[in-house]
């Protein structure tokens, strides 16, 4: 398998995109610089939702809706060999995990790895007061009072690789590539709870290589957000523009197989000032369109 790298942005509109329990809940901020942090774990946890979802099995699931140890979960696999469980679990081949097989902890480390995203605006935080219509206790019938907090508006900015090297450690297949693909179009506004609605995936790119040795960088470094107001809450009220990762991307084509995408209409896409489709900024490449 080659290496790969990920590029993968959405946004967040009245909604928690990660809240922290050391802070009441509220979403996780970068206080100093107000930019929305969202951790590599988050994201994951929604793509392992999705595919749960579909049906695969996953290792770091719960049973019966309850927490269990990994023991519970490897005792539920017939074959309990390192190939028997990797066969299993499509969340091992993807992100790796630490595992007690046949008695002895095996550490498997994934070959999808991801950043922890931030977001390309500063963000304001809403606060507001919620009521529970239920009794905290017994003789108390007004209810419970709580706090609510979100996120104005935020544009999210996610970095990934794919080692193809640890995925034959994995024996993460190309098929399993295509669920991932389409996770990150799919999983977030299809499973939203009363904290996640109002999320949306706008653009992902995912730069397969032509070996397992190649990894440019972090191509958040090339893409700008444009905010035409002044603290953005839509995402009419912004665009991208991917000038700098056009030309960077083109300096290493030699380098490059293909560039699997989707890109929301949504999303305004600028190149050299002017507005781009995706197709039309990257026709030097072969694209493959996720479905």
């Amino acid at each position: 398998m080659n290496n790969s790298e990920i590029l993968y942005l959405y946004d967040a509109r009245l909604a928690n995109p990660n809240g922290d329990p050391d802070e009441e809940n509220r979403p996780r901020m970068d206080y100093e610089r107000d930019i929305n942090l969202v951790s590599d774990l988050r994201l994951k946890r929604y793509i392992r939702d999705y595919l749960e979802s579909k049906g695969y099995l996953l290792y770091v699931r719960k049973l019966d809706g309850n927490p269990v140890k990994p023991e519970e979960i490897i005792k539920r696999v017939k074959d309990q060999s390192k190939e028997g469980v990797l066969n299993e679990f499509i969340d091992v081949r993807l992100f790796g995990a630490t595992m007690p097989i046949k008695g002895d902890n095996r550490t498997f480390i994934g070959p999808v790895q991801f950043n922890w995203g931030y977001s390309l605006n500063k963000v304001e935080l809403l606060e507001s007061s919620i009521t529970s219509h239920f009794a905290t206790m017994e003789g108390n019938k007004q209810g419970a009072i709580g706090k609510d907090y979100r996120v104005k508006y935020s544009f999210i900015a996610f970095s990934g690789v794919i080692s193809g090297k640890r995925a034959a450690e994995t024996k993460l297949t190309e098929d399993d590539i295509k669920l991932l693909d389409q996770s990150m179009k799919y999983a977030i506004p299809s499973l939203a709870t009363r904290s996640k609605i109002g999320q949306y995936p706008r653009l992902y790119m995912r730069v397969e290589y032509n070996d397992d040795e190649t990894i440019l960088g972090d191509m958040r470094d090339y893409i700008c957000l444009h905010e035409k107001v002044e603290s953005i809450r839509d995402i009419s009220e912004c665009n991208i523009d991917i000038t700098n990762i056009g030309k960077f991307l083109s300096s290493n084509k030699d380098r490059i197989k293909t560039i699997h995408y989707f890109a929301d209409e949504k999303l305004e896409l600028i190149s050299g000032s002017r507005p781009v489709t995706f197709e039309e900024a990257f026709d030097d490449f072969n694209i493959l369109k996720i479905k």
